[in-house]
């Protein structure tokens, strides 16, 4: 069995090493841009993601390909991954002392079928002072939604969370397991010991 995941993100190769499933990460050719948002997080990130997952199916007939996309959603407006650096600040901003959704769709294609499923957490941020919205600034985020991680120093930002941890980091691994299961892969029966 050949599994390919359709991701650059460290983060999602990282959580699917928990499990002993060999796999071989590749960057999906999908222009995420061309897809207008219409106020709908939740079908916007499985549009995305079996987007990502349909580049890579014909390359890989044989493979299962696993891509996922996460985005933040507050009040009618979606966080992607921020342009620059001053983007960045404005998100940290509006998402100080606020709760917000981190949505993740998921695809997984196999034989020429789709199993998909979403995930969202809610997250609640601690009400940032503009000296330590800087000091955040300092780590590498371009590449994350909403412009912030919850692991590592994203611990001082994010007072509580009520859903998977997981999901927020951009691979939630419930859900993982559950379309993994009907495209025929135990993540059980691949458990690291």
């Amino acid at each position: 069995m050949q599994l390919i995941l359709g991701s650059q993100s460290p983060r999602r190769s990282e959580i699917l090493s928990f499990f002993n499933l060999p796999f071989q990460q590749i960057s999906p050719d999908f222009d995420e841009e061309a897809i207008p948002f219409h106020d709908n997080p939740q079908e916007y990130v499985l549009i995305l993601a079996k987007g990502k997952a349909d580049s890579l199916a014909d390359q890989f007939p044989d493979a299962i390909v696993l891509t996922a996309d996460t985005i933040v959603y507050r009040q009618g407006k979606m966080y992607g991954k921020p342009k620059d650096q001053e983007e960045a600040f404005q998100f940290l901003k509006e998402l100080s002392g606020q709760w917000h959704s981190v949505f993740t769709g998921i695809t997984v294609s196999r034989n020429g079928e789709d199993f998909q499923a979403i995930e969202e957490t809610k997250v609640l941020f601690n009400a940032l002072t503009d000296e330590q919205m800087i000091y955040y600034q300092s780590l590498p985020l371009s590449d994350k939604a909403g412009g912030y991680m919850i692991q590592e120093a994203g611990s001082l930002i994010v007072k509580r969370i009520e859903g998977c941890y997981y999901n927020v980091m951009g691979l939630p691994v419930n859900a993982l397991c559950s379309v993994l299961n009907q495209a025929g892969v135990d993540l059980w029966k691949h458990i690291k010991t």
